[in-house]
């Protein structure tokens, strides 16, 4: 069930939630924001959609003066082509976060008894509640089973973040191919890609254990820690929390490029969109862009990557080809 707005939310309520988000997106942009801080903010956004709409569009507000780092590379080269077509690129990216967002928050479903798989397409984006109160926000082009007894989930393909309501007597467990995740009171995410696995610890604590190894390997995963699977190997890596949390600003609808190469932004975008970015040469693929982008809009990255790089953009009807 979707949740839904109050139709008659009082004038003075709904000046006190105005004055609540500008205070939390105050402290948000102040610096010496911590984990802390951010999970007393998710708090606060969880008690309504009134919350988090206003939130989100004092935060787009915001962003039409902050997100100029998008184009800040390209002042150098050319300050006066850039700056003539900034106020226009800027609120277009504002105008598509928003949109983004809005849609990003989609249906939260209480999942049914008969329920048992449960997927997303491509852009897609879903909630759900599980009956033991646990929490599971699929990505897109997401698949995923639900075991009778609840307490067990098959991620077949795609990205899943989940906030478990922990039980020692009846772990909660996320199958990934031979991978074995097992909470330990954590919110954690998984992508299985076709030849690895990667799973991010947020919060709490988490097992890994390989089931189908001839020496399968375990690791006890914390905070921070980065876990890929291969065929071949596992490694653990530690993230700073920043890193972590643009790593999720999928589940704001967006996504955040840092010193990130054209070719990783492109494979990023098209996990997203039918219309797919293809990078036409090395020295395109190369180029360095930073910035927030919507995640369902691959003209408009196309638009920023011409004005910031300077690069060729060739809308082609199922492709949009960036070259040198």
């Amino acid at each position: 069930m979707s949740e839904q707005l109050p139709s008659a939310a009082s004038a003075s309520r709904t000046k006190e939630i105005k004055a609540q988000a500008a205070s939390w997106l105050a402290r948000a942009n102040a610096g010496h924001w911590n984990e802390e801080h951010q999970a007393q903010l998710d708090t606060w956004l969880a008690e309504s959609y009134a919350n988090r709409a206003t939130y989100w569009r004092l935060e787009a507000a915001w962003a039409e003066a902050a997100k100029l780092s998008v184009l800040r590379p390209a002042v150098r080269e050319n300050k006066a082509r850039i700056w003539r077509v900034v106020p226009a690129a800027v609120k277009i990216v504002a105008a598509m976060i928003v949109v983004g967002l809005l849609g990003a928050v989609g249906a939260n479903y209480l999942l049914a008894p008969g329920d048992q798989s449960v997927a997303t397409g491509v852009g897609g984006h879903r909630f759900l509640t599980l009956a033991d109160g646990s929490k599971v926000e699929l990505n897109t082009d997401t698949a995923l089973r639900i075991a009778d007894d609840r307490r067990t989930v098959s991620l077949d393909r795609g990205e899943a973040f989940f906030e478990i309501k922990h039980n020692s007597a009846h772990p909660f467990v996320v199958m990934v191919g031979n991978h074995r995740v097992t909470d330990l009171g954590t919110k954690f995410v998984i992508r299985r890609d076709a030849a690895r696995v990667e799973v991010s610890l947020v919060e709490g604590r988490a097992e890994f254990q390989q089931t189908g190894a001839q020496s399968p390997q375990t690791a006890l995963l914390i905070p921070g820690d980065v876990l890929v699977a291969t065929a071949n190997s596992v490694t653990v890596v530690k993230k700073p929390p920043r890193e972590l949390e643009n790593n999720l600003a999928w589940r704001r609808g967006v996504l955040v490029f840092f010193h990130t190469t054209l070719a990783d932004a492109a494979q990023q975008i098209n996990r997203y969109n039918a219309q797919k970015i293809v990078i036409a040469d090395a020295d395109a693929a190369r180029l360095q862009i930073n910035g927030t982008f919507p995640s369902n809009n691959v003209k408009l990255f196309g638009h920023v990557a011409h004005v910031v790089l300077g690069v060729n953009v060739q809308n082609n009807g199922d492709e949009i080809v960036i070259s040198r």
